[in-house]
């Protein structure tokens, strides 16, 4: 797992560059645009996006006016951002599932896994569990540090369920808009608020 992991290390570093990212993703809006003939799956799919991106366009339109120029633009830069967060839907959605591959392989020992795939969780949670042990003071026993801070009585993870940060997350997001309009509504020419209103009728 080890010369795997190293050699696998920089390929990860490039692929996780948004700048790589980008490329990535007008190569693929340019194969759809290339590929795109009728009654393939690249044709759904190109079919499929201008919907979604005239759609996009026309409500954007009910909001503020789209010029000539801004149509274009707009469009363009719909198309980008909807294959950005499709490609993000489905990179998770395979990290996920190699996730759980590497999961039933080391559960049941298949080709002698569990103990490299153990070895290297192993590792990892050492190291994040070091910066925590750091500040431990000596007077507390690390098994009573361990428990109250790292995995507490009742077999249950020291953090909120994910319901819970979901909620949480929403909610400072959403703070964080209602603030970012007031000001762009108080100190801008920009009216927010008559756009956001505008597009709630």
């Amino acid at each position: 797992m080890g010369p795997i992991r190293l050699i696998a290390a920089p390929i990860r570093a490039i692929a996780r560059s948004r700048l790589v990212q980008l490329v990535g993703v007008l190569a693929i809006v340019l194969l759809l645009d290339h590929y795109s003939f009728d009654y393939t799956l690249p044709h759904q799919i190109s079919a499929g996006l201008k919907v979604l991106v005239d759609a996009t366009v026309q409500v954007c339109a009910g909001v503020f006016r789209v010029g000539i120029l801004a149509d274009p633009v707009l469009q363009v830069g719909l198309i980008i951002a909807y294959v950005y967060l499709l490609c993000l839907f489905i990179a998770f959605i395979l990290r996920a599932v190699m996730r759980g591959v590497v999961d039933l392989a080391g559960r049941h020992n298949f080709l002698w896994l569990r103990n490299p795939i153990a070895r290297e969780r192993g590792i990892a949670a050492y190291r994040a569990w070091l910066p925590l042990e750091n500040i431990r003071p000596a007077h507390i026993a690390p098994g009573k540090w361990e428990e109250t801070f790292a995995w507490p009585p009742g077999n249950k993870p020291p953090y909120p369920p994910l319901a819970k940060q979901i909620a949480y997350g929403a909610a400072a997001y959403l703070i964080l808009a209602v603030i970012a309009v007031a000001l762009l509504q108080l100190f801008t020419p920009f009216p927010v608020v008559t756009w956001l209103t505008r597009l709630a009728q």
